[in-house]
């Protein structure tokens, strides 16, 4: 290892003597670089940042000097993998990954089996430049560096506490010793005081997780005059009710039978993430605002050299100011897309900027004013540009815009965009609004295919949730729906809704065809990804559908259904025999989103496996007491577990030991 910024700054030239810089600002220009990749950093940024109000020609001196010095601990020849390469625009460092902690981490995470996640907990040895003292002038810039290491720590913790299935492995000490390094600088983090609970309960010691739930507490209490998360106190809740029944138990927090690699993502791949645009109009034109971000959000995610978070992550900061920085770390992006919307009459005005989530450097910007009519070529031609803006190399001939006919009415289309926000609603009375929307859609354009596919998607959920006293019902109004919607062939998003139709409908085969022609043209649709994840499941395929969930939540990581894609994790890790686990998901989620009614399906199905009657029933009544006519015969009844007769059988067992009625 060349290069550590984790816990320090430790730096050894070519022939492993330590560096020693002679200036601390050459030393943190060296870390800024480390911190860009190989995209580098604008000369101007660095010179203004690292050299404020010296004036220009001498910020651009300063830079100069502490480039030479870097370039003479890496001079070209002695240590040809790590240089500084620089151009009259830009300066980056060039350096092997397996060469830098940060770089080597990221990989690690990304690797995901167990033996690469105890390797990258060991090389967290602190936050990041821990130690060292940074001026104030540039705290701004590496703050957000530092927390997202510490975030990916916290997460790293959590994962391996949860991949544990027994004591005195390599993996639990790395474990150990991550939670007591994030803890001494931050007593108050919980997913480290979590991991130290599963810790003791895997060695046998439940008394001493439970004392490790009570400082946590007692802490966040003084700290932050807060209680526990919901997730740390069902752990403990667990663990009050295994001591209570007498008898010590196995602890397997390990949710495969075999290592997951979650999926990765080059360190330099162009990511983005478009936010809601401000609406300038009459109050009652916001959905149409939304509207135009969605087929943005579409038409870039069909680059594929682009990683672009979903418009539900995104849409979660509509509302509200937020910092570019802190939606660049949140969300994991380098470049941020805002604008506003003015619809007056006929005339549409769109302005849009593209600006550098890390320097908020504004990088691109225009305005588009047409009539209404003009909405989807403004829509591609946006795209384009910022697709442009951001990878050079893609021209706008080049960048793979949505092809889908546009709808023969604009109201049609304004329809449409009204019943999206209906469609995950999670909720019987949503649906239900969406699907008056969608058949006012169809009404005006009869040929329009995302709408019919979306109206199959809707009467789909109605079975699949049972919302309904006549899921058959549901369900041949969906087919019919589907075969309806036959211009969708280059619109993933009609794609996907016909494909997740198709699936609840008991084709698997059909909508696994759908949703894979969806991905190959839009990559990041996580609403894609999810459902392929189920598809999955109904094939009895555990680990593949985790792998398709947890895509699905790196794209997506702000999704109002992330419950969705969670338990559908848990699903897979109970398909697999990891009750105990699936059941400590489903309990969270159920915590989070009490008013979920399927989630006490899921928790009274598992916990009635795992032989915990007492959880099993309690969720049961609740799931009764929402949904009086659910029945085992109807839930069986549902042709989505067609291809696993097995499970679908031991699951109407569990659920008639919970005391869900059978007819």
């Amino acid at each position: 290892m060349h290069i550590r910024l984790l816990g320090g700054l430790e730096v050894s030239s070519g022939d492993g003597q330590p560096v020693q810089f002679t200036t601390r600002k050459a030393a943190l220009l060296f870390a800024a670089l480390v911190l860009a990749g190989r995209r580098g950093q604008h000369r101007e940024l660095l010179s203004e940042g690292f050299w404020p109000g010296r004036g220009d020609a001498q910020a651009r001196n300063s830079l100069r000097q502490a480039l030479a010095e870097i370039r003479r601990w890496f001079p070209p020849g002695r240590n040809a993998d790590i240089s500084v390469e620089s151009n009259q625009e830009t300066v980056a460092l060039v350096v092997p990954p397996e060469k830098v902690d940060i770089w080597l981490f990221e990989r690690k995470l990304a690797e995901g089996e167990t033996a690469d996640l105890a390797f990258a907990a060991d090389l967290y040895r602190g936050d990041l430049l821990a130690g060292v003292a940074v001026p104030d002038d540039l705290e701004e810039r590496f703050r957000p560096y530092r927390r997202r290491y510490r975030e990916r720590a916290l997460q790293l913790v959590e994962r391996i506490s949860l991949a544990l299935s027994d004591a005195g492995s390599a993996a639990e000490a790395a474990c150990e010793r991550l939670a007591e390094t994030l803890l001494a600088s931050d007593p108050t983090a919980e997913p480290a005081h979590r991991a130290l609970m599963r810790l003791h309960a895997v060695r046998g010691h439940e008394n001493a997780a439970l004392r490790q739930f009570e400082s946590c507490r007692a802490l966040l209490i003084k700290h932050l005059d807060v209680e526990p998360e919901a997730q740390t106190n069902s752990l403990a809740a667990s663990l009050q009710l295994r001591q209570g029944e007498g008898h010590r138990q196995t602890y397997n927090f390990a949710p495969h039978t075999q290592p997951i690699r979650a999926p990765t993502r080059p360190h330099d791949q162009p990511s983005v993430a478009v936010m809601p645009f401000q609406n300038l109009g009459a109050a009652d034109d916001e959905y149409f605002a939304d509207g135009v971000v969605e087929e943005i959000t579409a038409a870039l995610s069909r680059v594929r050299d682009f990683f672009v978070i979903a418009r539900q992550s995104a849409f979660t900061y509509k509302g509200r100011f937020v910092d570019v920085r802190e939606v660049g770390r949140e969300l994991g992006v380098s470049y941020v897309v805002e604008g506003t919307v003015r619809r007056g009459g006929d005339r549409l005005r769109i302005s849009v900027q593209l600006i550098d989530a890390e320097t908020r450097t504004q990088l691109w910007s225009e305005r588009y004013e047409g009539a209404v009519e003009d909405i989807f070529a403004f829509q591609d031609r946006i795209a384009a540009q910022v697709a442009g803006a951001i990878h050079p190399a893609i021209r706008g001939a080049e960048i793979e815009l949505a092809k889908r006919k546009p709808p023969a009415s604009l109201r049609a289309y304004d329809l449409v965009m009204r019943a999206y926000p209906h469609l995950w609603g999670r909720r019987k009375e949503a649906n239900d609004e969406a699907i008056e929307l969608l058949r006012k859609t169809i009404a005006i354009d009869p040929s329009y295919g995302r709408a019919h596919a979306l109206l199959a998607w809707c009467h789909a959920a109605n079975a699949a949730y049972l919302w309904t006293k006549q899921p058959e019902l549901e369900l041949e109004k969906a087919l019919k729906a589907v075969e309806a919607a036959a211009s969708i062939s280059n619109d993933p998003t009609a794609l996907t809704a016909a494909g997740a139709a198709m699936s609840i409908c008991g084709d698997q085969e059909r909508a696994s065809i759908l949703i894979e022609k969806a991905l190959a043209l839009d990559p990041n649709n996580a609403w894609a990804w999810t459902r392929l994840g189920w598809i999955a499941i109904y094939r009895d395929d555990a680990v593949r559908a985790t792998e398709w969930f947890e895509r699905a939540m790196m794209l997506s990581p702000m999704d109002p259904l992330t419950f969705n894609m969670r338990i559908g994790v848990a699903a897979s890790m109970a398909v697999a025999g990891s009750l105990s686990q699936a059941v400590a998901i489903a309990r969270e989620l159920i915590a989070s989103y009490p008013n979920v009614i399927s989630l006490y399906r899921f928790l009274a199905a598992w916990s009635a496996m795992n032989g915990d009657l007492e959880t099993a029933r309690w969720a049961a009544r609740k799931l009764l007491a929402a949904q009086p006519d659910f029945t085992i015969e109807k839930f069986r009844s549902l042709p989505m577990f067609r291809d696993i007769p097995k499970w679908a059988d031991k699951v109407s067992e569990a659920l008639r030991l919970a005391g869900v009625p059978d007819h």
